[in-house]
């Protein structure tokens, strides 16, 4: 499945909120406390261009958080949500910020993850990130990864910009 994929505005921060904290709900338990993305200010998000919203049927059903940096894309967050997990969502997501990566010229996407979120690594790992490093940051024990990015990779993802 290939949601459409297109930036967010301000006013559907609220709807990315709402996905972003279901999706990493289940996490809380585990880690033991919010994991980072369920604070942040996604329409602050959205005002910079950095949200990205995945559509099926017009529903919106995922979110996607790209902060460019001059030597790399920052994938800062990606949630699905929970009723439409295990779709390909989460994977199309990820394609999609390797897409906007090869088009901007960066070399590489990197992101992390909590140490205990090890589903979440395994699941990068298998689309071609390599973890580089561990540390703790903002009072989480976070696993670092990246992954090089093709500068000839082609869109299929029909996202709009």
């Amino acid at each position: 499945m290939i949601p459409h994929i297109r930036r967010a505005t301000s006013p559907e921060a609220a709807v990315a909120t709402a996905i972003t904290r279901a999706a990493y709900l289940p996490w809380v338990p585990i880690i033991g406390r919010e994991p980072a993305p369920m604070s942040a200010d996604l329409a602050e998000s959205a005002d910079a261009g950095a949200l990205w919203i995945a559509e099926d049927g017009g529903e919106a059903v995922g979110v996607l958080v790209l902060v460019p940096h001059p030597d790399h894309l920052l994938l800062q967050s990606v949630a699905v949500a929970p009723d439409a997990q295990g779709r390909g969502i989460g994977s199309a997501l990820l394609r999609f910020a390797d897409e906007q990566a090869a088009a901007a010229g960066s070399p590489e996407v990197r992101l992390y993850t909590h140490e205990r979120m090890t589903t979440n690594i395994r699941r990068y790992e298998r689309h071609g990130y390599r973890e580089t490093h561990r540390a703790q940051e903002d009072g989480f024990a976070r696993v670092f990864l990246t992954k090089r990015i093709d500068p000839q990779a082609k869109s299929a993802s029909g996202a709009d910009e």
